[in-house]
């Protein structure tokens, strides 16, 4: 298997539990509940082991998107704020399929102040974002071949 691709399932992996651990404590800071798992298996009408597996299988599929046609179109070199800039794109593009995915199915009832919820969830996503710029490093490519430098 390719390195790059096992960078990116590693860092998706680690993004995602990073996002899910300050998710599970931004309620004892003031933000309401969120759970992604919960609310992705209560779409389908699935177990919430279900809800888990998409979670973790939506980081991974970000973070490959990030390595392979993400990263080397951010021109930033500061790598938290590229990581930052991804999860601002990853926090758009989640508002926008939860949209659409509610005009196609129920959607579970939220729980809190919208705009709280908006502001937990573009965190949650910047942090995320983070996570996986640190872990993938550094991509520059050319067109034709791809070097990454840790950054």
């Amino acid at each position: 298997m390719n390195n790059k691709i096992q960078k990116s399932v590693l860092a998706g992996i680690i993004g995602t539990v990073i996002m899910t651990a300050v998710m599970m404590v931004a309620p004892m800071m003031g933000m309401p509940k969120m759970s992604p798992p919960t609310m992705l298996a209560g779409m389908l009408g699935m177990p919430v082991f279900v809800g888990w597996l998409m979670h973790f299988m939506i980081g991974i599929s970000f973070a490959v998107i990030y390595t392979f046609l993400v990263a080397s179109k951010i021109k930033v070199e500061n790598i938290y704020l590229k990581g930052a800039i991804f999860g601002i794109i990853a926090f758009v593009f989640a508002q926008i399929m939860m949209k659409v995915m509610g005009a196609i199915m129920p959607m579970p009832q939220m729980e809190g102040p919208m705009i709280l919820m908006a502001v937990g969830s573009l965190m949650g996503h910047i942090i995320f974002g983070i996570a996986v710029a640190k872990t993938i490093g550094e991509a520059y490519c050319s067109s034709a071949t791809c070097k990454t430098k840790t950054a």
